[in-house]
């Protein structure tokens, strides 16, 4: 099957962090891996990189400073959804981390869709969603 979509995938989700060195740490202790790309070194990072799920997708942050110019405070714009097997438990993994809830477990119709997001320590919106046609495609 030839893709003929200019949108090929997601390539990067890039969250933003004045505290970039915390928000490593805190996304390191929740994905259990470490960043493999700091630049412009582990001390004194301007980006992190994770490569994470099952296409080892990445997943970067950013230091405040850098963020676009019209950039607001606080929690908005478009919410990534990341596939999880089990939405509570992790929506209660989250929170137990000092996530706190931005939109509760919703399920969306009666297909088997089911979307929570937290926003994390750092004012970024974290979207989960249970998403069968990625269980289908992933296993």
């Amino acid at each position: 099957m030839t893709n003929t979509h200019f949108l090929r995938g997601m390539a990067t989700s890039n969250f933003f962090a004045e505290d970039l060195v915390a928000a490593r740490d805190w996304y390191a202790d929740l994905f259990g891996v470490e960043a493999y790309y700091q630049v412009p070194s582990r001390e004194a990072p301007a980006y992190v990189e994770f490569r994470i799920g099952d296409d080892a997708d990445e997943f970067g942050i950013i230091d405040a400073r850098y963020a676009p110019g019209g950039r607001q405070k606080g929690p908005g714009g478009a919410i990534l959804l990341w596939h999880v097997d089990d939405i509570e438990g992790t929506l209660a993994r989250l929170k137990e981390k000092g996530a706190r809830e931005f939109d509760p477990v919703t399920p969306r119709g009666d297909s088997g869709f089911v979307t929570a997001s937290v926003v994390d320590p750092f004012g970024n919106v974290l979207g989960v969603m249970y998403n069968p046609h990625f269980v289908e495609l992933h296993g």
